[in-house]
């Protein structure tokens, strides 16, 4: 899933970072992994809205099939 090496490197730094007293490492650690959490929740919606753009599309020929069948009939 995109953005999940991004949160585990940024979840390691800041460990290291924490351990070592290292604020500045600590830091960027903070911000890679919220980085990567925010990736990873954009790919969900992103997921979510090609599902739903998928089935609309299905929907949508199956109205258009019907309604060719409704043509006038003599």
């Amino acid at each position: 899933m995109a953005g999940k090496p991004t949160k585990v490197k940024g979840q390691v730094e800041e460990v290291v970072g924490i351990i070592t007293g290292n604020k500045k490492l600590e830091s960027k650690g903070k911000v890679d992994r919220r980085v990567g959490e925010v990736k990873e929740k954009v790919s969900r919606v992103k997921d979510k809205v090609d599902k739903t753009t998928d089935k609309i599309e299905r929907k949508a020929g199956k109205v258009i099939d019907k309604s060719k069948g409704l043509g006038h009939k003599k």
